[in-house]
């Protein structure tokens, strides 16, 4: 099977929302709402895919200033042919699109928390989310 990978090619919601669903992060992602979806793949700025033929099988969408820190907020294998090294290529090719200074970030699923560590990501403790703006304590 040859995976070819691309960067900043476009994909449609549909496309992302077929892969991701068959994942552990659909359950985590908005799948039933394209519009959402159609935001989040319109305001990405490094977006890298990996193909086998036309089909998707691969994401790492990240938002970017491409020096100082990149936000890696999806990383999606088909579960199908995980195991096979297209995560880590994902990884590597975000990281050659941005400067060697630019610090990769992310949040894991539950599910994916020890795949980070043996991949060379180092645990951070002190990620903070606020997810409901209504909550947000104001002087």
């Amino acid at each position: 099977m040859e995976i070819e990978y691309k960067v900043n090619h476009p994909i449609t919601p549909n496309q992302y929302i077929e892969l991701v669903n068959k994942t552990a992060l659909g359950e985590r992602r908005p799948t039933e709402n394209e519009t959402i979806i159609k935001g989040m793949l319109e305001n990405s700025n490094l977006v890298v895919t990996a193909w086998v033929d036309d089909q998707l099988v691969g994401i790492a969408r990240s938002m970017t200033d491409f020096h100082y820190c990149c936000y890696l907020s999806d990383l999606v294998v088909d579960e199908s042919i995980q195991s096979m090294g297209i995560g880590k290529y994902l990884i590597l090719v975000t990281a050659e699109s941005v400067s060697e200074s630019c610090k990769i970030v992310l949040l894991s699923a539950p599910k994916a928390e020890g795949y980070y560590s043996k991949i060379g990501f180092v645990e951070h403790n002190s990620a903070w989310v606020l997810t409901d703006v209504s909550q947000l304590v104001l002087p």
